[in-house]
């Protein structure tokens, strides 16, 4: 396996270039029940979906994501994903953290290095998300990271079966918290 090339550091993790060769444990960490329950979905995907969408993501500046790698011992914890609206310069963003990794504070530093990455490097206005109400741990995580709630949609998500409201959050470079990690 190829080691991690890492593009940005922060203090225990580091945002990389995600790998091909890990594409196996992604397609374990977005079927994990958990997972699946965080994002609002209700069923898992086929690998054969996940494999093939590999290639439409690679290379697509308008899908950047990254590998979110704790730096210790070079170890992939989680994904990171902006979807990027090249018209109005904002992004939506995706956190996908591995199931046996969660609960650790990674969330909130993978977060606030990609919203570094977005605000500093790809000159973005504005980074927004949607979070099933019920999962207050994300919602946390995202407020530390410089999220601010924004809005609601009223019963458009599930958790555990019932409808529940997805949360709106968002961030500008203004809400950005502590300093980059850019020099």
């Amino acid at each position: 396996m190829s080691d991690p090339q890492i593009l940005l550091r922060g203090d225990r993790l580091g945002l990389g270039q995600p790998r091909r060769e890990m594409l196996p444990d992604y397609h374990r960490w977005e079927n994990d029940p958990g997972t699946i329950l965080g994002f609002g979905n209700q069923f898992p995907q086929a690998w054969e979906v996940r494999e093939g969408g590999w290639s439409g993501q690679r290379g697509n500046h308008n899908y950047p994501q990254f590998e979110v790698v704790r730096l210790e011992d070079m170890t992939p914890v989680g994904i990171t994903t902006l979807i990027v609206n090249t018209f109005v310069r904002t992004a939506e963003y995706v956190i996908l953290v591995a199931p046996e990794e969660r609960g650790k504070g990674y969330a909130e530093e993978a977060t606030r290095l990609t919203l570094d990455w977005a605000f500093h490097l790809g000159a973005l206005r504005a980074v927004w998300l949607k979070v099933l109400e019920p999962n207050t741990a994300g919602i946390t995580a995202y407020e530390k990271a410089g999220f601010k709630q924004s809005g609601r949609l009223r019963k458009s998500g599930f958790w555990l079966g019932n409808p529940v409201d997805e949360l709106l959050m968002d961030a500008l470079p203004e809400d950005f918290a502590g300093p980059s990690v850019m020099k």
